[in-house]
């Protein structure tokens, strides 16, 4: 399947574990999770891919929605597209049918789409940013613990 990708799949940044290809993929696994597609795996390497992060973490990271995770994801995205459009939420009944399926699609649809898009930008947007965080406070304690070892030494 990634064939499509030729030699980008040759590129070191895919494979490599540093602060800025682990933060893109972080955020990129993120914002595929909350895309109510199948294959976001799929998605999240085909965005990792051009942007040159690391894939194996960005294809992880999607699993953060799993089936035990997905119904309260997509019922909070459902939410906030509900609140951002101002229309009243609609309560249903599951079924597994193409009919009730294209009936939900026009009355919740809208609304559950852009709680994905908001979501998805949002969650992309805590992930990279936390990580980043998170990596410079590795890297500070790294350095303190480095003059601390130095300092008992001298």
């Amino acid at each position: 399947m990634l064939k499509v990708f030729g030699t980008m799949l040759h590129d070191p940044n895919l494979w490599l574990l540093n602060r800025r290809s682990a933060k893109g993929a972080f955020g990129i696994g993120l914002f595929c999770a909350f895309w109510p597609i199948p294959f976001q795996m799929a998605l999240s390497a085909a965005l990792a891919i051009p942007m040159r992060v690391n894939l194996p973490l960005a294809i992880t990271t999607v699993w953060v929605s799993n089936p035990i995770t997905m119904p309260p994801l997509f019922y909070c995205a459902y939410l906030v597209g509900s609140t951002v459009l101002g229309t009243e939420m609609s309560h249903f009944n599951f079924e597994l049918s193409w009919a009730w399926l294209g009936q939900s699609l026009t009355t919740m649809g809208p609304a559950f789409l852009l709680g994905c898009l908001i979501c998805s930008l949002v969650a992309g947007a805590i992930g990279y940013f936390s990580l980043e965080l998170v990596w410079r406070w590795s890297v500070v304690k790294a350095w303190e613990e480095r003059r601390r070892m130095k300092r008992e030494d001298v």
